[in-house]
């Protein structure tokens, strides 16, 4: 009698944060500037990790793009695509749970992609009665 047996995953089965983890430590070991990872699992529905960095020149977000693809054949991490390479001034990698943007200093200072995700503050008791005398 024969047993079926179900064929190997095709990708790696590390759990999202450590394969974050690592991807973050490579890209702070390659120079890669404030250096921001979002937890967006639950929160939004096409990835469970978001990571932000500056790059320094357009050459070293191009080569930070080429390296973290590097990793990922490395590790056998899921790469699905990569958008915006050619003008280099913002980069994002998808690698289905991990999402990763290369930016520009400028560029990234006029998107503030990491507010979006952050929560709203709520204005504590003595600020909402303050802002209702006035």
């Amino acid at each position: 009698m024969q047993t079926l047996q179900t064929p190997p995953k095709k990708y790696s089965e590390a759990l999202t944060t450590d394969k974050a983890a690592s991807i973050a430590a490579w890209l702070t070991e390659h120079k890669a500037a404030d250096l921001v990872c979002l937890d967006l699992a639950g929160k939004c529905a096409f990835t469970d990790c978001l990571l932000v960095v500056t790059a320094s020149s357009v050459r070293h977000a191009q080569s930070l793009a080429d390296g973290i693809n590097a990793l990922c054949t490395e590790h056998n991490f899921e790469y699905l695509r990569m958008e915006g390479y050619q003008t280099g001034q913002w980069i994002l990698v998808d690698l289905n749970d991990i999402v990763i943007n290369i930016f520009q200093p400028s560029v990234r200072d006029m998107y503030k992609l990491e507010s979006l995700w952050q929560m709203p503050q709520r204005p504590s008791p003595e600020h909402s009665t303050a802002a209702k005398s006035e």
